[in-house]
C-alpha cells in the first residue's frame, strides 16, 4: 500500500524489451527510495505498483508485463524520462495522502494548466469509467500523487497544486496532450461494487445493498 506522497523524482536509464517483447525491463536511477530497500520490496513508478527485481547503488530494476504498458503511460518510457517514486508505506509511518494501492484504473490527458497566485490549476480528461467514482473534494492519484479533486465537470477534472508539490513531483512539467495514471479513491470503488452499480463486466454481484435499502436506513 502507498499513500500518495512522492519521495523522489527518478529518471529513466534504459528500457529493454523482455520475454518476447511484450514486456519491458526497466533501470530506473533513483537515490532515497533506494534506503531500506531490498530486492522484492514494491515501489511506485508513477503510480503504478511494480517489484524491484535488482538494485544497485544508484538504480533498481522492475519487471513490467504487458497489459501494464497498455494501460498505463509507462509504456511511453523513455530514456531520460522522470518518474514520480515512492516505497510501499512502512507500518509505522505517518499516512500523509491517502490509500492508494498502485493498481491505476486508467489514463487521463492533460487539457491545459493555468496558474492562480502560488498554485497551478491542472485540468485532466478521463473516461466516464474514471470520472465516475470522482466526488469534488475528494481524492485520486495522478502518477501517484495523492491530490485534491478542487473541480469536477462533465468529462473532466482538475486539481490545485501548491508549489511544494510542484517542486517535488513531475506533474507541472506535463505538458497538454500528455497521458498521466489514474487510481481513484479505493472507497468509491468498492461503494459501486457493493451497490452493483459499476458499468464494467461482471460488476454486478446481487447486494441487496440499494439506493432504496439504505434511504429506509437514514443514508
Amino acid at each position: 500500500m502507498f499513500t500518495g506522497i512522492i519521495e523522489e523524482i527518478g529518471s529513466v536509464a534504459s528500457v529493454e524489451p523482455s520475454g518476447n517483447g511484450a514486456g519491458a525491463r526497466i533501470k530506473i536511477r533513483a537515490q532515497k527510495i533506494l534506503q531500506g530497500t531490498k530486492t522484492g520490496d514494491s515501489i511506485a513508478v508513477n503510480g503504478v505498483c511494480l517489484t524491484a527485481t535488482s538494485l544497485g547503488a544508484d538504480f533498481f530494476t522492475a519487471d513490467v508485463m504487458a497489459e501494464t504498458l497498455r494501460r498505463s503511460n509507462l509504456g511511453s518510457l523513455a530514456v531520460g524520462s522522470q518518474v514520480n517514486l515512492e516505497r510501499a508505506m512502512a507500518a509505522d509511518g505517518r499516512f500523509g495522502g491517502h490509500i492508494v494501492s498502485g493498481h491505476i484504473d486508467g489514463t487521463g490527458t492533460i487539457e491545459k494548466l493555468e496558474r492562480e497566485g502560488n498554485a497551478v490549476w491542472v485540468y485532466v480528461s478521463a473516461s466516464d469509467s474514471v470520472l465516475n467514482l470522482i466526488v469534488e473534494k475528494g481524492s485520486i492519484a495522478i502518477d501517484g500523487i495523492s491530490l485534491t479533486v478542487a473541480k469536477l465537470e462533465s468529462s473532466r477534472f482538475a486539481v490545485s497544486v501548491i508549489p511544494h508539490t510542484g517542486e517535488e513531483t513531475t506533474l507541472l512539467s506535463k505538458k497538454p496532450g500528455d497521458l498521466v495514471n489514474l487510481e481513484n479513491d479505493i472507497v468509491g470503488k468498492y461503494v459501486q461494487r457493493l451497490l452493483g452499480l459499476a458499468g464494467h463486466s461482471g460488476a454486478s454481484n446481487g447486494s441487496a445493498i440499494t439506493e432504496e435499502f439504505l434511504r429506509e436506513r437514514g443514508f
